[in-house]
């Protein structure tokens, strides 16, 4: 190993993420400071948020909203955002969030979470490979770990859980 450790007695992994990231504008993770549509972790990959928005198909899309965003509106905001990109680029995260606060019934525009909400975290998802790379971690760190070490994950929304929970 780099630095010379075979084996640990524990693993944590916070899921979570940075608020630092969350709160630099200029790495579009959030629609509560406009941003460009980046929200890439490692600014070195090539695939963005806004990159997804353009090239996607509707099916596509709403494949992303549904599965990475558990979103009940994924089919519309697929569509809506497919039609607008005929006429527009999406650019920055207020741009995204302001089309799709746009179509939702008033009193969820109001509601507990932003209605853009998900469909940014399914964008931040697909962006960063994230469960794909949880599952090739769940799958590692056992090797890392003394025999009766222990690995603890905390994860912070349903997706991450499954997995963890079927790896386990």
């Amino acid at each position: 190993s780099l630095l010379g450790v075979k084996a640990v007695d524990g693993i944590l992994s916070d899921l979570g993420v940075s608020s630092l990231q969350l709160d630099s504008s200029e790495r579009g993770f959030s629609f509560l400071r406009d941003g460009p549509l980046d929200m890439r972790m490692d600014r070195s990959e090539k695939i963005t948020a806004r990159s997804l928005l353009m090239k996607s198909s509707e099916k596509e899309l709403e494949k992303i909203f549904r599965d990475y965003g558990e979103e009940r509106f994924a089919r519309k905001f697929a569509r809506i955002i497919i039609g607008a990109r005929k006429t527009r680029s999406f650019e920055t995260t207020h741009e995204l969030a302001a089309l799709i606060s746009q179509q939702v019934p008033p009193p969820l525009r109001y509601g507990r979470i932003h209605p853009a909400t998900r469909i940014f975290q399914a964008l931040r998802i697909v962006v960063n490979r994230e469960l794909e790379r949880l599952k090739n971690f769940l799958e590692t760190a056992p090797c890392f770990l003394k025999e009766g070490g222990r690995l603890v994950i905390l994860s912070y929304h349903s997706l991450e859980d499954r997995i963890v929970k079927q790896s386990f």
